[in-house]
């Protein structure tokens, strides 16, 4: 099963729509990594408001789950877009007001190559398992000119592996692809993907990383 079919059959999708954990991503190994899913449908919080306050422009939220900073970003007045590839989430953005398209980053999309900002929040850097061939998406996604808001793992930690989501009550989805990444390796990915670090912040305990085209960044200072 892909990562595509994997996010849009339950658990995730029931989690969504009850707005309540547990819910996991569970590698081949037991390991659990709890995912955030009261905080991922309650209004934006103090980190959260740190990314929309540097997003510039038209922003395309890759990864938007239940949608919360697409729809601050819209009753902001701002120019946003939410994509995903779990129905729920989609149907979620939009009853709150955001515009949301059910599609992966890796699918055409539209204004490829237009987009001033683009997110990577609540660790969607792990999509499809490798970040710096996510990064080289990008490129052409986001404008020559536009920003990368990256959320990285907290712990200093390079990690590609098979997952699977876990409700912790025996409902357990297909394996899939995923990667988590601190800030060190996310800046070599990048780097790798032909993007520089123009910001680095933390708040919350949560890492942040700004990302620019490498040709851009000695115009931007």
């Amino acid at each position: 099963m892909t990562a595509t079919t994997a996010w849009r059959a339950d658990p995730y999708n029931d989690a969504l729509r009850t707005g309540r954990g547990p819910l996991f991503l569970r590698r081949d190994d037991g390991w659990l990594l709890p995912l955030e899913v009261e905080r991922w449908c309650e209004a934006p919080d103090r980190a959260d408001r740190s990314v929309l306050d540097r997003c510039r422009g038209a922003v395309l939220d890759i990864g938007c789950g239940p949608g919360r900073l697409v729809a601050a970003l819209a009753a902001g007045g701002g120019r946003a877009m939410g994509i995903d590839i779990s129905p729920e989430a989609v149907a979620h953005t939009v009853r709150l007001g955001g515009t949301a398209l059910c599609r992966s980053v890796f699918d055409p999309l539209p204004a490829e190559g237009r987009w001033d900002t683009a997110l990577l929040i609540d660790g969607n850097i792990g999509i499809g398992g490798d970040p710096a061939a996510l990064l080289r998406r990008l490129r052409q996604v986001v404008s020559p000119t536009g920003t990368v808001l990256v959320e990285c793992a907290p712990p200093d930690v390079d990690e590609r592996c098979a997952v699977r989501v876990d409700d912790g009550r025996g409902g357990l989805g297909a394996p899939f692809s995923w990667a988590r990444v601190g800030v060190r390796a996310l800046t070599a990915h990048a780097e790798r993907a032909g993007w520089a670090v123009s910001e680095r912040w933390a708040l919350g305990g949560r890492p942040f990383v700004a990302l620019i085209p490498q040709a851009s960044s000695a115009s931007r200072g």
